[in-house]
């Protein structure tokens, strides 16, 4: 979806830790959440951390415009 990134590019680094301080008064740690998130591998190169612990069939199917991805994979 063109522009949805950065719409949740904004809504990562500006509400997120904004609500987070306003909820906990703690807004680095919801600032530690979004970058976590950031840095978490891609849905292909997980699928294949996750192939390379021994799980088959493993898929993926990318939600809301790609900025979540759904991973399923068996283990026999």
């Amino acid at each position: 979806m063109p522009g949805f990134d950065a719409l949740y590019e904004l809504y990562s680094f500006n509400v997120i830790p904004t609500l987070g301080r306003a909820v906990t008064g703690d807004a680095q740690a919801y600032r530690y959440l979004v970058e976590s998130i950031r840095r978490f591998p891609r849905p292909e190169a997980f699928a294949e951390m996750i192939r390379g612990a021994g799980f088959r069939q493993v898929s993926f199917r990318p939600l809301t415009g790609g900025v979540v991805a759904l991973h399923s994979g068996w283990r026999l």
